[in-house]
């Protein structure tokens, strides 16, 4: 690893030291659901839908028994509302089939959910069962290749990257790290190259 991807870690780590997930959740079930509803939607917008949803729907039973149509209606403001309804309703479905109404922790067996991708699993199997992982949402993607931290074409290109480069121990932190700095300073549209911590060795400050 070159000597600048060192050091925008260590900075980046300074930085957003204890940096927490935005999104709000009580169960590791609220917490798959959550995710599910932020693909493509903000992690505030998420929020204040689940504060309406988890309060009469938290768990599978209850996401089953609320149906397609009301579940449609309440997370309607999360965009892609008919597909997420689906994808949430379908694995409510087969985590009670198969996992006994529990969210499963290894990868292989959340992937296998309706409306579970990578990232999903990643940020389920990090945040709940506390097993190192990287998520690469939109932040995570445009920011490691705008800095050159881990640079890729796919999500799974950068994710394979970052894991190189981050000691596993800190994986789930840097996730944080990287979210946080790309929601806050390093935006899609005009960052805050002049506030940045890294505009020193950041590669591509001031572009």
């Amino acid at each position: 690893m070159t000597d600048f991807r060192l050091e925008e870690l260590r900075i980046l780590e300074e930085t957003y030291s204890g940096a927490l997930p935005e999104l709000k959740f009580s169960s590791t079930f609220e917490l798959l659901v959550a995710v599910v509803l932020s693909a493509q939607c903000t992690d505030k917008r998420v929020n204040l839908v689940t504060q309406e949803l988890f309060p009469i729907a938290n768990t599978p039973q209850k996401i089953i028994a609320l149906g397609q149509s009301k579940l449609e209606e309440i997370i309607r403001p999360c965009g892609y509302f008919r597909s997420k309804a689906k994808h949430i309703i379908g694995a409510s479905e087969m985590l009670l089939r198969e996992y006994g109404g529990e969210v499963p922790a290894d990868f292989e067996e959340l992937i296998k959910l309706p409306g579970v991708g990578r990232k999903t699993a990643n940020v389920v199997a990090s945040v709940a069962f506390k097993i190192p992982a990287i998520a690469v949402d939109t932040h995570v993607f445009r920011l490691a290749n705008r800095i050159k931290l881990a640079e890729g074409k796919t999500p799974l290109e950068v994710e394979l990257g970052l894991q190189k480069i981050i000691p596993k121990e800190k994986w789930s932190d840097a996730h944080h790290w990287l979210i946080w700095h790309g929601r806050l300073i390093c935006t899609s549209r005009s960052p805050k190259c002049s506030k940045c911590p890294l505009k020193e060795i950041c590669p591509s400050a001031d572009f």
